[in-house]
C-alpha cells in the first residue's frame, strides 16, 4: 500500500463509501480510492501518524474488510479443506492467521479466523472479499451457513497505549492477550474484539454495528493518547513489521513457503497432507522453495518501490513487492522475492530505480521488533 498504489481521482466509478466517510472528512482526512472504497490516506501526515502509533495509540478504520461468519455441523473440518491451518484444534476465544489456497497451493487471500464458540468468524481482505465469499460458497458443503456481516464495521486501535484507552470503554479488553478474542457490550451494542492487528504493535480490532461506529470512534479520539490514522501510516507500519499485503506481496502465483509463511501450515496438517496444494507446499518445506520473500535494507535515501527489478550484478533475479521510507528505521526498506540462494541475510543485491542501481542488503524481518502482548502482565 505505497503511495503509488493510491489514486486521488474522485471521478472513479462505483467507489463505495465507508460508514464513517463523513467523520473522516470532518477530521481532515485526505480521501483516496483503495479496494473499491474512499478511505483516508492521512490526516496530519504519514510520518507523524506512523510515529504516533509507535508511541501512543492510533485508530484505523478498516471497515472495508470482509467480516464473515460460518456455522453448521463440522464447519471446522469443512474449512480445513480450503485452509492449511489446524482449525479443528482452534479453541473458543482463540484466533489464527491462515491462508485461503487454490488447488495448486497458491494464495487466494490471507485472513484471520476466530473460534467464536457458536461459529467461526473470518476477516478477509477488502480487495478480494467478494471473490473469497464466492470461493467459500462454491467449495464448502451446502449445510454450512455463511453470513457476510455488512451491517458491522471494523476499527483497529494500535499502539502501546491502546489497551489503556480501550479498557476505559470496554474493560474486557485488558484481560485479552495476543490472538485472543471476546464478545462484549458497549452502550447496549453487541461488539466483538480481538487483541490483534497489522502494525507490529500491541493493539485491538473491534467489530461494531455500523450505527455505533461514530460514537465509539469519537469516544476513543476524545482521549489524549488516541488519534485517527490513515492508510499511509498503516502501510509503513506493516512494512516495518514485515507483514505482507495481499495483491502485492501475496498472489495466487505464490505459495505459503515462498511467502515465508510456512508457520501457517500447521504440524497436524503437514502430517495429514490433505490441504490444497499439499504436494507442492510440502515439497518446498522439505527441499526449500525456488524463491523466497525477504526484507531489504536500502542504501541511501532513495525509496525502492513495488515493481523495481532486483539484480545480482547484471543478472535480473527478482522483484520488489512493497517498499518505502520507514520512519522508525530512518531509512528506506523493502520486501520482495529473490531466488533461494540469494535469500540469506547479509546477501548484497541491487534494485533498479529510475534507471540506476541502488545497493540493497537482504535482511531478516521484522525490521522493527513486534510488541505483541503474549501473556498476562508482559
Amino acid at each position: 500500500m505505497t503511495d503509488t498504489e493510491f489514486t486521488g481521482d474522485e471521478a472513479a466509478i462505483d467507489t463505495a463509501t465507508l460508514p464513517l466517510d463523513a467523520w473522516h472528512r470532518a477530521k481532515g482526512g485526505r480521501m483516496v480510492e483503495f479496494a473499491g472504497y474512499w478511505m483516508p490516506i492521512q490526516y496530519e501526515g504519514i510520518m507523524a501518524e506512523h510515529l504516533w502509533v509507535r508511541e501512543n495509540a492510533g485508530l484505523f478504520d478498516v471497515s472495508h474488510m470482509g467480516q464473515l461468519a460460518l456455522s453448521g455441523d463440522n464447519v471446522a473440518e469443512a474449512l480445513e479443506t480450503l485452509l492449511p491451518g489446524d482449525i479443528v484444534g482452534l479453541k473458543p476465544g482463540r484466533m489464527r492467521y491462515s491462508l485461503l489456497l487454490d488447488e495448486d497451493g497458491g494464495i487466494l487471500d490471507d485472513l484471520m479466523i476466530t473460534n467464536e464458540g457458536d461459529q467461526f468468524g473470518i476477516v478477509v481482505n477488502g480487495a478480494v472479499k467478494w471473490e473469497d465469499i464466492g470461493h467459500l460458497r462454491e467449495n464448502l458443503p451446502d449445510d454450512i451457513t455463511l453470513n457476510h456481516n455488512e451491517d458491522y464495521g471494523l476499527l483497529a486501535l494500535q499502539g502501546p497505549k491502546a489497551v489503556d484507552a480501550l479498557a476505559r470503554l470496554v474493560p474486557e479488553a485488558a484481560s485479552l492477550v495476543f490472538m485472543q478474542a471476546a464478545r462484549a457490550i458497549w452502550n447496549g451494542h453487541a461488539i466483538g474484539l480481538s487483541r490483534s492487528g497489522y502494525t507490529g504493535e500491541d493493539g485491538f480490532e473491534i467489530s461494531l454495528p455500523n450505527e455505533a461506529l461514530e460514537a465509539f470512534a469519537d469516544a476513543l479520539c476524545a482521549m489524549a493518547e488516541v488519534k485517527p490514522i490513515g492508510l499511509g501510516a498503516r502501510d509503513s507500519l506493516r512494512l516495518e513489521a514485515g507483514l505482507p499485503l495481499y495483491g502485492h506481496d501475496l498472489t495466487p502465483a505464490i505459495d505459503p513457503v515462498e511467502a515465508d509463511l510456512g508457520f501457517a501450515v500447521s504440524k497436524r496438517r503437514r502430517e495429514e497432507e490433505n490441504f490444497p496444494g499439499a504436494a507442492r507446499i510440502l515439497g518446498h518445506l522439505e527441499d526449500g522453495p525456488p524463491r523466497k520473500r525477504v526484507g531489504l535494507l536500502v542504501d541511501g535515501k532513495l525509496p525502492v518501490r513495488e515493481g523495481a527489478k532486483l539484480f545480482d550484478g547484471e543478472d535480473e533475479i527478482g522483484v520488489v513487492t512493497s517498499g518505502g521510507f520507514a520512519p522508525s528505521v530512518g531509512a528506506p526498506i523493502a520486501m520482495g522475492y529473490v531466488p533461494r540462494d540469494h535469500a540469506v541475510a547479509g546477501t548484497a543485491i541491487a534494485a533498479e530505480v529510475r534507471g540506476k542501481l541502488v545497493h540493497c542488503t537482504v535482511t531478516a524481518m521484522p525490521f522493527v521488533p513486534h510488541n505483541y502482548i503474549r501473556k498476562t502482565g508482559g
